[in-house]
């Protein structure tokens, strides 16, 4: 197939450029502030709405089940009305299940209420990702998506600093309202994006030529964009994308969700440690993304992922070897914390998943096939939050149940090497289906 001309990369300016990664990063901050929140708020959530412990687990699992609806059916909306339609309704979800969370009266309002923001989250990285790396420079688009994506680092301090805050200075009731309600400032962001940020190019050109009936004929062949990323080259893709997210997240699952409670209840740390550990991890693990993005596009996506998670698989040994360690009395002193701090540095690899699937995929496929991907590769590793506490229960032992986390990180290298490389590639209207 003939594959046209790619847009030239000086047709957006400057100014469009700004708008864009901005409304990426602070989407991204508030994205992942929503679906870190609710660890810090359960217990007062539990008593002031007279839940029980099962229902407070449904209600984070129902959460996540929705990001999975949300990443599917956002992706496929900016396929079909456009990247920066589906954002807005990505954040439009995010923002009213916030602020309707913040005022729910029962577990079922609740629950329905996080069940929207859950669809948000998930639909608003397939929809902001992919409208970056469209209009982001070909040879900065690795370093561009892993800033947006090291904004979950400042998510992560910024719930933590939210939730210690409110849990401080309010009563229970007030204080997991206040946090939530926090959530819904996208409706802000909303806003500016509809007035400054532009639409993608290229799916535009796509969109007039599909709707004057000039594409070529094989495109016009085409079934719906669900349908087509199984089939031929991009099925491979999506396989073995999925298989690396998916082991990437059994990796960091079997970590980031049960540290604090190893540094509690195990290791004789404190809350007030915990909070300190985590906004200095922040800090390395947004290094890790910022080093592998600038990696990812001097040395190819493969390297990158794979340097990215050689680094991790050898913070698992640091784990194993120096990490059951008591609090010392001083976090700098805590062997376990530099092991935690170069986990965090290895954890790059997922910043390059937005560059790496954007590529993957033809412009009218590109929304659908790149959120698919990385949230069925989501769904796989959310695994891990109920398999840890069986194996701990079998072991007797969190700590090496955490441990087999680091079988998901030597699959997330495996499955990296079936991959093409895609660095620099320059986007066309019309692509082949066929990268690599």
């Amino acid at each position: 197939m003939t594959i046209a001309k790619p847009i030239a990369e000086d047709s957006y300016s400057p100014r469009e450029r700004r708008f864009v990664i901005g409304s990426a990063l602070l989407g991204y901050v508030f994205d992942f502030y929503d679906l870190i929140i609710m660890a810090f708020l359960l217990t007062q959530i539990q008593h002031s709405l007279s839940m029980t412990l099962p229902q407070t687990g449904l209600i984070v699992a129902m959460t996540l089940t929705a990001s999975v609806v949300g990443g599917v059916a956002i992706g496929w909306l900016g396929d079909k009305i456009g990247r920066k339609k589906a954002l807005l309704a990505s954040l439009a979800l995010l923002a009213a299940g916030s602020i309707l969370s913040a005022l729910a009266w029962d577990f079922t309002s609740l629950l329905i209420f996080r069940i929207f923001t859950g669809i948000g989250v998930g639909g608003e990285w397939g929809a902001g990702m992919v409208l970056l790396n469209e209009v982001w420079r070909s040879r900065q688009r690795g370093f561009g998506s892993c800033v947006v994506q090291a904004m979950s680092a400042a998510g992560t301090a910024m719930a933590v600093l939210v939730a210690t805050f409110a849990l401080t200075n309010l009563s229970e009731d007030q204080a997991w309202r206040a946090a939530l309600l926090f959530g819904g400032l996208p409706i802000i962001l909303m806003v500016f994006i509809r007035a400054k940020m532009p639409e993608s190019k290229l799916w535009s050109e796509y969109d007039a030529l599909r709707k004057a009936g000039r594409l070529p004929e094989e495109k016009r062949k085409q079934k719906a964009a669900l349908l087509e990323i199984f089939r031929g080259a991009s099925l491979r893709y999506f396989i073995f994308g999925a298989l690396m997210c998916g082991a990437y997240v059994i990796s960091y699952q079997s970590i980031s969700i049960f540290i604090p409670t190893l540094m509690i209840r195990d290791l004789h740390g404190n809350p007030g440690v915990v909070r300190t550990v985590t906004l200095l991890f922040c800090l390395f693990s947004a290094s890790g993304l910022l080093l592998a993005g600038y990696a990812s596009d001097h040395v190819g996506r493969k390297l990158a992922v794979l340097g990215s998670t050689t680094i991790c698989i050898l913070a698992f040994l640091a784990f194993y070897l120096f990490g059951r360690v008591n609090y010392p009395g001083s976090v700098l002193g805590w062997s376990l914390f530099w092991c935690y701090a170069l986990w965090g540095l290895g954890q790059g690899s997922i910043g390059i998943f937005g560059p790496w699937y954007s590529e993957l995929f033809p412009v009218e496929l590109r929304a659908t096939g790149a959120s698919t991907t990385f949230t069925v590769g989501r769904l796989i590793g959310s695994v891990m939050p109920y398999l840890v506490p069986v194996l701990a229960a079998e072991f007797k032992d969190l700590f090496t149940a955490m441990m087999f986390g680091a079988f998901g990180a030597v699959l997330s290298l495996v499955f990296a090497l079936f991959l093409p490389e895609t660095a620099g590639r320059k986007f066309a209207v019309i692509e082949s289906k066929e990268q690599g």
